[in-house]
């Protein structure tokens, strides 16, 4: 089964995951989505695999979050989705995506249960 990790390779966390996987026997697909941004379905894909509080995809510490003078807590799911997909840096990284499962790389061995 393929594993995909969204990648920014300028990303200390996203390496780290990556160099984890690795070691663990797994050459993944490399998605650098800065370069390829997602679209609104793949952010709600990502969404849907990830689970649990959607806001936990969306890096409200970047400068462009706080120029859009958002508030995290008060954004819904399609608001969230419609935020990535607008501004692809504001996506959380690294996410591993194994088929139906996906998992945030903070920490990098919060995608082990994947390779399970």
């Amino acid at each position: 089964m393929t594993v995909t990790i969204w990648h920014n390779p300028r990303c200390s966390k996203s390496r780290q995951t990556l160099d984890l996987l690795r070691s663990k026997g797994v050459e993944p697909t490399i998605r650098e989505y800065l370069k390829e941004p997602p679209s609104k379905a793949e952010v709600e894909k990502l969404v849907t695999l990830v689970g649990g509080d959607p806001r936990e995809l969306i890096r409200d510490g970047e400068a462009e979050f706080k120029a859009l003078k958002l508030r995290k807590a008060d954004l819904t799911k399609a608001g969230i989705v419609n935020v990535i997909a607008e501004h692809p840096v504001l996506l959380q990284r690294p996410i591993v995506v194994k088929g139906a499962h996906a998992a945030i790389g903070r920490p990098p061995e919060a995608v082990l249960p994947l390779l399970k």
